[in-house]
């Protein structure tokens, strides 16, 4: 039997007999990454040492109870840690069916049940890298800010960023062709559909690209809300996706199963060039780099609202930028700006494209701002852009 982990999460041994927890750990584990589940609770502070520094841990943990199962689910999700058990029998007594079910009840998003000694003994333990940390990309970038449909000045800066991009065939023959100068890769920080004229074919040319090695992506929350919609749920057809659902209705079967699996397969963000930089639509705090979960996934795809609502009736956001102190450079989307501006070492790189403003690319590493203007209006913005903080720590509206 092979278990595969994430090579960051929080491994929990259980199991009847302390010897075989501990002998199963120290077979798979180095000793660094165990800590014992004691009973005078300093297990909590080393495996919270350990989550906060992105080190994989594992709780040497016989006979767990309830409270304890909970105290760990809270403390994986406090440092974004993926929590999974692996309950251990070894007296081949049918226990490991029935504790790997309550590990699932208290939350553990994955159980393993080896149970017996047999199992146990076959097992191996392999790790894998989290699909956010892709340290070992090294680029060279070009970091594409929010198109919304905007195909005509994406094929514009694409062109003058060096990349070749052909469009040929109508209807379900329709292909987009790319080739990209020398290494260089596109990277597209979501938002790829709604409010633009021309989001079907948006959505060829990114594809044709991942998919060819000339670029990567990430998700946006009009993406996520599309993939809603081509799923079949229900959704409000505002906010531009109105335009994009029409604009779907002529194309075949076929190119909108391709665009569904494509756009779920996106990963929230991106923790490249040995950390150096980091790629998410809306942002993403210093603690959340190459980790997964939900909250990671939600402040990627939307930041973080105050609750409140501006003069435009649009969400407040707080401007995590402007607390931002971390060495990796961030660059994102999301909230429309009139220029693309470093601030703390973050770079917003939506430029408003389809509200008249312009589409703009980052260079990077060399840091170089490549924009080309919106060829017209195609899309009223419910709040100027640029619109001036609430108060300091905020960012109004959520147009984007």
């Amino acid at each position: 039997m092979k278990i595969e982990i994430p090579d960051f999460c929080l491994v929990v041994l259980a199991g009847s007999q302390a010897a075989a927890t501990t002998a199963f750990a120290r077979k798979h584990f180095r000793a660094e990454e165990i800590v014992a589940l004691d009973r005078a609770q300093t297990w909590h502070r080393l495996a919270g040492e350990r989550l906060r520094r992105r080190k994989l841990t594992v709780i040497d943990a016989p006979d767990i109870d309830t409270q304890q199962r909970s105290a760990l689910v809270t403390l994986a999700r406090e440092y974004h840690a993926r929590p999974i058990a692996i309950v251990l029998d070894p007296g081949g007594q049918g226990l490991a069916e029935h504790g790997a079910e309550t590990m699932e009840k208290d939350g553990f998003r994955t159980v393993f049940a080896l149970p017996s000694p047999q199992v146990i003994e076959a097992t191996a333990i392999e790790r894998t890298r989290l699909a956010a940390d892709q340290r070992h990309q090294q680029g060279p970038f070009d970091i594409i800010g929010d198109v919304h449909g905007c195909a005509d000045e994406l094929e514009q800066l694409l062109r003058q960023l060096g990349y070749g991009v052909t469009l040929t065939g109508e209807g379900e023959a329709r292909r987009a062709l790319t080739t990209a100068p020398g290494n260089r890769r596109a990277f597209f920080v979501g938002d790829l559909v709604d409010r633009g004229p021309r989001s079907p074919d948006v959505l060829r040319i990114v594809m044709a690209m991942v998919q060819a090695g000339h670029a990567l992506c990430v998700p946006g929350n009009h993406d996520a809300k599309f993939v809603r919609w081509l799923s079949g749920r229900q959704v409000k057809l505002t906010h531009g996706l109105d335009r994009t659902v029409a604009q779907f209705e002529g194309e075949c079967a076929a190119f909108k199963a391709q665009v569904k699996t494509f756009l779920q397969s996106l990963v929230s963000h991106a923790w490249l060039a040995d950390g150096r930089l980091a790629i998410a639509h809306a942002g993403i705090k210093e603690e959340m780099m190459g980790r997964s979960s939900g909250a990671v996934r939600e402040f990627c795809l939307y930041g973080e609202n105050t609750g409140e609502h501006d003069e435009f009736g649009l969400p407040v956001r707080y401007h995590w930028a402007a607390e931002y102190r971390g060495s990796t450079q961030i660059v994102y989307g999301h909230t429309p700006v009139p220029q693309a501006e470093w601030l703390n070492n973050t770079l917003c790189v939506d430029t408003g494209c389809v509200f008249g403003g312009k589409l703009t690319a980052l260079r990077w590493p060399e840091n170089e701002i490549v924009s080309v203007p919106a060829a017209r209006v195609y899309s009223e913005p419910i709040r100027p852009l640029g619109h001036p903080p609430v108060r300091p720590g905020t960012l109004t509206g959520a147009q984007g």
